[in-house]
């Protein structure tokens, strides 16, 4: 088949793209920016283009004739990105990409959420069902995507929709590094008790999850939860870190007010600057916000099975920390 992934370069992007290439099908890419894998999907046969998902002209272009769409380009957080940019990409650029879809009569289409549209978890695990409360306007995008989901699959359209948890895994040089490298210096500082839960999502578990769903009869208009087996203490998750690089991790508690204090000033003194500033409210919330989901709607439709163990994914993706140069133990 012939496949378009927006977001192609990216994490997610490339590890899906290397997927079905290895299973034979013709990959067509999308992305802003060439990422730190972009010759290497090249050299597997990837057709790869830098562009944005709000040129109608390019994806109409780059549609044409595709078997499949996988719809992951995002604006991602960052702390001083103009919320206009989030809009134009992650709800104008979806109905860009689902309109070009629909004129070219592509049979399936997926399209990447987030867990993040439930916000806070009040009452874990939560579900498909579970309310939806965006907690920043990345959240808030990636659901108003959702909704112009909705209008096409009124339209007669073949959408499904996933929403990942916490990706992570080997070629992921941004997301769970911190941690791995707080980690391996031995010491962490954790604000609050660390007992919130936080849920990992294997990036193996996720690509497998996104074909399975496309592929599947079952999922049509649907939204589906996507994470590992369990949710997990952020501590414990620190410390499986650390084991699983041969780090005993030391924690020192720190309250939560006056650090969520110091980060607003951070943002705002950094606001001027244009850059993201070393604390932000953001990366101090993590630390609060519960994150625990069921995945009894994705087992049930089509037969996701997160299989590999937590901590021979920790230990994979501390292994590729460590050959990249990104944490020294």
């Amino acid at each position: 088949m012939k496949i378009l992934v927006t977001g192609a370069t990216g994490f997610t992007g490339s590890f899906l793209t290397e997927q079905l290439i290895d299973a034979g099908h013709q990959v067509v890419g999308l992305d802003n920016q060439r990422g730190y894998r972009f010759e290497e999907l090249k050299s597997k046969g990837a057709e790869l283009h830098i562009g944005s998902v709000t040129d109608k002209e390019l994806v109409d272009r780059l549609t044409k004739d595709c078997d499949r769409v996988y719809h992951l380009a995002a604006a991602f957080r960052k702390v001083n990105l103009p919320r206009q940019v989030y809009w134009d990409v992650n709800v104008e650029g979806t109905r860009d990409v689902l309109q070009a879809a629909q004129k070219h009569k592509v049979p399936r289409v997926l399209y990447c959420s987030t867990c993040g549209v439930h916000g806070n978890v009040d009452r874990p695990p939560a579900d498909e069902s579970s309310p939806i409360a965006p907690a920043d306007w990345y959240q808030e995008t990636k659901w108003e995507g959702e909704k112009v989901c909705q209008e096409f699959l009124r339209q007669g359209m073949w959408i499904t929709i996933v929403r990942p948890a916490a990706i992570f895994g080997p070629g992921d040089p941004e997301r769970f590094v911190m941690l791995y490298k707080r980690a391996a210096r031995g010491r962490f500082l954790m604000i609050g008790q660390g007992s919130t839960h936080y849920h990992p999502c294997y990036i193996k578990h996720l690509t497998d999850a996104m074909q399975q769903a496309i592929e599947s009869d079952q999922t049509r208009g649907k939204a589906y939860l996507i994470a590992d087996e369990k949710s997990i203490a952020i501590k414990q998750l620190v410390d499986r870190i650390g084991r699983a690089i041969g780090k005993d991790v030391k924690f020192t508690h720190v309250p939560y007010a006056p650090v969520w204090a110091a980060a607003l000033a951070c943002e705002l003194l950094w606001k001027p600057l244009k850059s993201d500033p070393p604390l932000f409210r953001r990366r101090i919330d993590w630390f609060i916000q519960n994150r625990s989901f069921k995945i009894d709607s994705a087992r049930q439709d089509f037969g996701y099975n997160p299989s590999i163990p937590l901590d021979q994914c920790l230990r994979e993706t501390g292994d590729w920390y460590i050959k990249q140069g990104l944490i020294k133990v």
